[in-house]
């Protein structure tokens, strides 16, 4: 008997793509309410200085921009297509693993659905960040490890390290999923794998794809070591990491997914399913572990829950299946309210879509800072070359703009050449790699310091602040004034030494 069409097209995975598809959709029609995130403009800046490293990060996501810029230009739309791109590609394959583990049609859309809504995926969607493509491959790798575990075939392990080369790459913290990888191999039945060489031929694959980025590192005395831990000791301090355990709950994942992915880390524990799956259990609890006792961020675990929640899906299939029909309808309907509902929650509140200073952007600063972080840019700028435009014409040749962070600075210097703004320089993090030129700038405008600029130069005056139309209160306005100042206290190098900072 022959298919109809439209049954040959309503098969799992084109509905998984569908879904995707839409889901791209929506980032796409509503990722241009603002502006860049300050991170964003960072990795922008970074895709125009392409190298095989940067302080903040390995060179991936740089590249992956440069490829925005060079074929879209410089747009919201454009920059985050990749980020859309990404979450959309983690929601097909978390249907895909739901699949793989004995999931029907229904199944596999609940768990792609159920993992797509969670608040961090889908911010990261939204932003052109390294988080965003550390986030897919790491699902990538889950799935890639299931369908190891499912087929017993070594092979798998080749495409396991080549997403690992790739992770590594992207974020270093990919080093502690691999812990989970690598514990998960030691403490379950596939330690028979180590004898195997497609395993040891992954290890080689993910080391090469690395390298690098290794090399650089080791060219730089491994200069993101001091970075990562000074960022680390920061986020102590100013307690970044008390949230941790909370937030795995209500950010990490869907609240409405708690019974999911509980379910799926069960699942992997026990019975005959949990003896071949047991792995992806040990590459939950290791990272989960060593975040909680090195006080990581809440959200470097939310790659993690997608790969649960495709398990815990099959666990609620099974379920469903064992109750009479009556309230086996009601199950249903119950859990796909609670998808929806959480579909509506989390859009409101990690999508950018509430009108600025409206009661809904109101609600949503209070949960996190991304919106606001991303306002006020062009009006910095505008301020910064009004003051430059009011230098004496025979200053104007040797000055520059000396910005307190680098996300002013690589904000400058994207939109600088409209107003003919000369490059900034900052001494932060890679910023502070690429020096101060040659020669020095003689006159400086000054954004973002405070009053210390007063000891670093002999002459200081204020000549403007930064200010929103909006009113928002955010990380660019603090400190706000705009310095001009002239003739530094210290030798360059010295000084350029003593505005190095990590942010």
């Amino acid at each position: 008997m022959k298919l109809s069409k439209s049954n040959t097209f309503f098969t799992d995975t084109n509905i998984l793509l569908s879904l995707g598809l839409a889901l791209f959709l929506l980032h796409m029609f509503t990722n241009h309410q603002y502006g860049f995130h300050q991170d964003e403009l960072v990795v922008l800046d970074n895709a125009n200085n392409l190298d095989w490293g940067f302080i903040e990060y390995p060179p991936l996501t740089p590249f992956l921009a440069r490829i925005e810029l060079a074929f879209f230009g410089l747009s919201l739309v454009s920059a985050r297509t990749f980020a859309a791109l990404a979450h959309s590609i983690v929601l097909i394959l978390t249907g895909l693993m739901a699949r793989e583990l004995g999931g029907r049609r229904i199944t596999q859309i609940m768990a792609a659905l159920a993992a797509a809504i969670a608040p961090i995926a889908l911010i990261q969607g939204s932003l052109i960040q390294y988080v965003t493509f550390d986030f897919l491959w790491s699902v990538l790798i889950a799935y890639l490890v299931i369908r190891l575990l499912k087929s017993e075939d070594p092979r798998w392990w080749i495409p396991v390290g080549a997403a690992i080369g790739l992770g590594m790459m992207t974020k270093y913290t990919m080093v502690m999923f691999v812990a989970g990888l690598v514990g998960g191999v030691l403490l379950t039945g596939a330690r028979r794998y180590l004898q195997s060489p497609w395993l040891w031929g992954g290890v080689a694959l993910s080391l090469l794809i690395f390298l690098p980025n290794l090399i650089w590192q080791i060219q730089h005395d491994f200069i993101s070591l001091e970075f990562l831990s000074s960022i680390h000791e920061r986020d102590v301090e100013i307690g970044r990491a008390e949230g941790y355990l909370i937030e795995q709950f209500l950010f990490c994942s869907n609240p409405f997914a708690i019974p999911l992915w509980v379910a799926g880390l069960i699942f992997c524990f026990r019975g005959e399913a949990g003896k071949r799956y047991r792995m992806m259990g040990w590459m939950y609890i290791i990272p989960f572990l060593i975040y909680l006792v090195t006080q990581g961020r809440s959200y470097y675990l939310a790659p993690a829950y997608p790969m649960l929640i495709a398990a815990g899906a099959v666990v609620w299939q099974g379920r469903i299946d064992r109750l009479p029909a009556q309230r086996a309808r009601a199950a249903i309907r119950e859990t796909w309210a609670g998808i929806v509902i959480g579909a509506v929650i989390s859009g409101a509140l990690a999508l950018p879509i509430a009108p600025i200073n409206s009661p809904l952007w109101a609600i949503t600063s209070e949960v996190h800072d991304t919106f606001t972080e991303q306002i006020g840019w062009h009006e910095m700028i505008e301020t910064v070359a009004g003051i430059y435009a009011g230098l004496p014409e025979h200053e104007k040749a040797r000055a520059g703009i000396l910005a307190g962070e680098n996300d002013e600075a690589a904000a400058l210097n994207l939109y600088g050449g409209e107003y003919g703004l000369p490059k900034a320089i900052s001494g932060s993090d890679t910023f502070w790699l690429r020096g101060y030129g040659d020669p020095p700038p003689e006159t400086l405008i000054v954004v973002g310091f405070s009053q210390e600029v007063y000891s670093m130069f002999e002459e200081c005056g204020v000549a403007g602040r930064i200010t929103n139309s909006y009113d928002v209160e955010n990380d660019l306005r603090n400190p706000p004034n705009i310095f001009v100042c002239r003739g530094p206290r210290l030798p360059w190098p010295e000084l350029w030494n003593s505005v190095k900072r990590y942010s």
